[in-house]
């Protein structure tokens, strides 16, 4: 419920959290045990597949299997839950895969099985879409070697350029409006130009870390020199 909070400003109550979430779970179970319908059997060649992928760390419980009172000796652990998604580009239609066991590696087999479930084949284009993880970009280029490419989720950029504004301008307007010529650089293959706006700007190597946004935003897109596109996970 805190996360609700500081990621969209809401409060809910956890009840209803718990039915969304189970009610989103149910549908990649059921997604991940077979191609769903509606599905292509098989693409043209110009199509292309969108595959994303993430984790994310979240609460499990253990029960104490030899305690008398199963409401007690219960502990908590910590997993990293990897979803992993594919639609052919302009469709709805999505193939998901989800998994609390495994590493990466499965990870990435899972994202190509989800690929072809949506009719991912030879002569086909993958593109990877991610928030620039390392290890997203490798399994991209492991499942689907010269027919795949990684993106940078634009969502995901825009936070660090976001923050970086606020180290460089000081009035919002400022902000704004240099907010918004970096997204046009990104857009148009301006990402050297903006690389170099940062490292003008960067703070001092006394600044600390959670006090330098624009060094934390260099440091960012300098290692991911790689295309950015605008789409959020399962969105447009």
């Amino acid at each position: 419920m805190d996360k609700i909070v500081e990621h969209y400003g809401i409060v809910i109550a956890e009840s209803t959290i718990r039915r969304v979430t189970m009610r989103h779970a149910g549908q990649i179970h059921k997604y991940s045990q077979g191609a769903p319908q509606g599905l292509p059997n098989s693409l043209t060649g110009k199509q292309a597949v969108i595959v994303q992928t993430d984790g994310t760390m979240v609460p499990t419980v253990q029960s104490n299997t030899t305690a008398g009172d199963k409401r007690k000796g219960k502990s908590v652990q910590w997993a990293e839950a990897k979803v992993s998604l594919a639609h052919v580009v302009g469709s709805k239609d999505m193939s998901f895969a989800a998994t609390l066991q495994g590493d990466v590696q499965l990870a990435g087999k899972q994202l190509r099985k989800c690929a072809r479930h949506v009719g991912f084949g030879k002569g086909h284009r993958a593109h990877g879409l991610g928030d620039g993880a390392p290890w997203i970009a490798r399994q991209v280029k492991q499942n689907f070697g010269q027919q795949g490419s990684s993106l940078v989720d634009f969502f995901h950029v825009c936070d660090y350029l976001s923050a970086a504004a606020q180290g460089i301008a000081t009035e919002s307007a400022q902000q704004q409006a240099w907010l918004a010529q970096q997204k046009e650089r990104l857009k148009t293959g301006g990402l050297n130009a903006l690389l170099n706006e940062l490292q003008a700007n960067l703070e001092s190597p006394q600044t600390t870390e959670d006090m330098a946004p624009v060094r934390c935003c260099w440091r960012y897109l300098s290692q991911r020199n790689q295309p950015v596109i605008a789409h959020r996970l399962g969105g447009d």
